[in-house]
């Protein structure tokens, strides 16, 4: 078991993929934001790559733990401490009977993660243990964990000392500027050729008003095409008005002139248009911007979105882990700088000598001084 010292801000349990299957029933995947850093905290513990464990939200929590444990902290920055000491995250770390897990707010990055070896041992719900806030389910007792609750986990089983490979840790925005991929469809025909180019060109600032369930963007307003124009009354009064149809996660829906991305905990279905999906693979982006920072939209094929999700999972496995015995190997192959010699000088001789040379200048002229070039 682990106490709950500190709740956070909407530390929940999640697992990967979420609740898949369901959302014909209303219920949407939920899971991770950061699916990237989520899978490689479980591998690093050599959990499962979608085990159950915790997402921190822009100010992480403080847990006691009751037994001694293998864990480990990816994600976003929130200075992790054990004892009031800093651990460094992208690695397995033990941590002892009755120490103490602090994290702080997040500073670069949105979210954080932290797995335990064994993984959380919370009831399933629908198939999955990720928590969905807003129907109060999965988790513990459908909520972000609260002060003085316990976390049950299972046995610990893994080794400390596993790291990740750097080249295989997203790389995070450090100038609050994202760059996050997008396919088009399915609706859109429904922008004109000056929406698509505004869209694809513009700087969308990141709401405030935003959750696990849409992301609200600001910028300019969208210009329609015909269709959306001169439609049918079924389909609404507004131009971003169609017939309820069903919306992919991912989806960026057009309220009125507001996009929004549909997330992790996002409505299945809805009666607006829909001129763009981010694909899953670019959703570690959104799921480590905050309020306020800029997303740039960058359009790829369905091919390359399929692609991008590819290469993520392999990632996510074991083959980015590096070893306590690879460690050690990386640090005794280092290059060594030979040095063959070493001249020492005499900088209060060599100023003597000047001075020396100086007089002789003055005293016998240039004419008289041979100069030797080496």
């Amino acid at each position: 078991m682990i106490k709950v010292v500190k709740k956070g801000l909407e530390t929940s349990v999640q697992d990967y993929p979420g609740r898949i299957g369901t959302l014909n029933q209303g219920f949407p995947p939920s899971g991770p934001m950061d699916s990237w850093s989520f899978r490689l905290a479980n591998v690093l513990v050599q959990n499962d790559p979608g085990a159950p464990a915790l997402e921190c939200q822009f100010m992480g929590p403080t847990l006691k733990f009751q037994k001694d444990t293998v864990i480990a902290v990816t994600g976003a920055d929130m200075s992790p401490k054990i004892d009031g000491k800093i651990i460094p995250l992208w690695e397995s770390i033990e941590i002892k009977k009755d120490q103490i897990l602090e994290m702080s707010y997040a500073t670069v990055g949105a979210r954080s993660y932290i797995a335990f070896s064994g993984g959380i041992n919370t009831k399933p719900w629908l198939g999955s243990r990720s928590t969905f806030h807003k129907a109060g389910v999965g988790g513990i007792e459908g909520k972000a964990i609260q002060d003085d609750q316990e976390i049950p986990i299972n046995k610990s089983k893994s080794t400390i000392g596993r790291k990740i490979r750097k080249d295989s840790i997203p790389n995070f925005s450090k100038g609050k500027k994202w760059e996050v991929e997008v396919v088009k469809g399915p609706n859109d025909d429904w922008i004109d050729d000056n929406g698509h180019k505004m869209f694809l060109n513009s700087n969308w600032k990141l709401q405030s008003k935003s959750d696990r369930t849409g992301y609200r963007l600001d910028g300019p307003n969208w210009t329609f095409a015909e269709k959306a124009l001169n439609k049918g009354l079924e389909h609404g009064a507004e131009p971003s008005n169609i017939i309820d149809q069903g919306y992919p996660i991912g989806a960026i829906n057009i309220a009125g002139q507001t996009p929004i991305i549909l997330v992790n905990d996002g409505p299945s279905m809805g009666g607006f248009i829909v001129p763009y999906t981010v694909p899953s693979a670019a959703f570690w982006k959104l799921g480590q911007a905050k309020p306020g920072d800029q997303l740039k939209f960058k359009e790829v094929s369905l091919e390359k979105a399929q692609e991008m999700r590819t290469e993520q999972t392999l990632t996510c496995s074991e083959k980015s882990v590096l070893s306590t015995s690879q460690i050690n190997n990386e640090e005794t192959n280092k290059t060594k700088i030979k040095i063959d010699k070493i001249k020492i000088i005499d900088f209060d001789k060599e100023k003597k000598n000047e001075r020396m040379r100086k007089k002789m200048i003055e005293k016998r002229g240039m004419k008289n001084i041979k100069v030797r070039f080496f």
